[in-house]
C-alpha cells in the first residue's frame, strides 16, 4: 500500500482541530484561543516530537511506521474505524480487531475524568495500558513492563516481589484466579494465541503454576474487595469495580474506599504522597 500524504495530512489536521482539551483530559486554560488542540499538545499525547507531527500535517517527513500510526491514533482518541482509515492513509494494513491495544474513545473519556481515585485500563491478559496518577501511587508504574512480564498473571508466578503489595492471606486466591483466567483465554483464543504462549512459558518456568493448573479450575474470580499492603500508607481495603469494553476486551478498573473508613483516610493520604518512590527501572520481558 502507498502512503497518501495529502489525505493523511488533511485527516490529522481535521481530527486535531475537532478535539477540545477536555476531550483528552487536558486543562483548557484561561487565555486559549485555538479552536482545537495545538500541534504540540497532540504530539505530547502521541509521545512523538512536535516537529515530527507537524511535518506529517504538512505532507512531509519520513514514512511513519505502524507503531507510530498506532500511537497517533491513540493520542487523537480515534474510533476503530478512524484508526483503520488512518492506517490505510499511511500505507499500512490496519491491525486485527478484538484483542488489540487501541483503547476506545469512550473508555478513554471516562478514564481521563477519573482524577481523585486510582484507575487503570487493562487488556484481557492483565496488561496495563493506562494508569492515572493515583493508580501509579497505588500499584506502581505497571506500564513499564515489556514482553510476557506485561501480564499481571505472568508476573505473579515469575516474580515473587510483585506479591508483596497484596495481603498474604489472599495470595492463594490470586494464584487460582490467574490460572483460571488464563485457562479461559487459551480456550477462547486458541492454541497459537498469545495466551497459549504465556501458558507454555508458565508451565516451563513455575512449579507453583503447574500445580495450580493441574486442578483444572474454571471461573474462579476475585471478590470486589481487594486488600493491599501498601509500603507507604499501610493496609488498604478497596473496592475494585470493572467496566468492560467488549469490542476490545479491555477493562477499566477503578479502586474506591468506603467514605469514613480507615482505608478512605489512607487513600487520601496516598493522593498526597503520590507516586514518589514507587517507580522502578524497566524490567526485562524475558522469553
Amino acid at each position: 500500500m502507498q502512503i497518501d500524504r495529502a489525505g493523511l495530512a488533511g485527516f490529522l489536521r481535521r481530527r486535531r482541530e475537532s478535539l477540545q482539551p477536555e476531550d483528552v483530559g487536558l486543562p483548557r486554560g484561561q487565555r486559549r484561543r485555538t479552536s482545537g488542540l495545538r500541534r504540540e499538545e497532540v504530539a505530547a499525547l502521541c509521545h512523538i516530537s512536535a516537529d515530527y507531527y507537524s511535518r506529517l500535517e504538512r505532507e512531509r517527513g519520513p514514512h511513519p511506521s505502524e507503531q507510530m500510526i498506532a500511537s497517533i491514533a491513540q493520542g487523537l482518541h480515534l474510533s476503530h474505524d478512524e484508526r483503520d482509515h488512518l492506517f490505510r492513509l499511511a500505507g499500512h494494513h490496519p491491525p486485527a480487531r478484538g484483542a488489540g491495544e487501541h483503547i476506545s474513545p469512550g473508555l478513554l473519556r471516562i478514564f481521563d475524568r477519573l482524577t481523585d481515585t486510582p484507575a487503570e485500563i487493562v487488556t484481557e491478559l492483565g496488561e496495563t495500558l493506562r494508569q492515572n496518577r493515583l493508580g501509579v501511587a497505588l500499584n506502581g508504574d505497571l506500564t513499564r513492563f515489556t514482553g510476557p512480564m506485561r501480564s499481571v498473571g505472568y508476573r505473579w508466578f515469575m516474580d515473587p516481589a510483585c506479591r508483596t503489595l497484596y495481603h498474604p492471606d489472599d495470595h492463594p486466591l490470586h494464584s487460582r484466579v490467574f490460572a483460571s483466567g488464563l485457562r479461559r483465554m487459551v480456550a477462547l483464543r486458541g492454541p497459537r494465541s498469545r495466551p497459549a504462549h504465556l501458558l507454555e512459558l508458565l508451565l516451563d518456568g513455575s512449579a507453583e503454576f503447574r500445580a495450580v493448573w493441574a486442578e483444572h479450575e474454571v471461573a474462579v474470580g476475585f471478590s470486589h474487595l481487594k486488600r493491599f499492603a501498601h509500603p507507604e500508607v499501610g493496609a488498604l481495603e478497596l473496592t475494585c469495580q470493572a467496566l468492560l469494553d467488549p469490542d476490545q476486551a479491555h477493562s477499566l478498573l477503578v479502586y474506591t474506599a468506603v467514605p469514613g473508613s480507615e482505608s478512605y483516610d489512607r487513600l487520601e493520604l496516598l493522593a498526597v504522597v503520590g507516586a514518589q518512590g514507587l517507580t522502578a527501572p524497566a524490567v526485562d520481558g524475558g522469553p
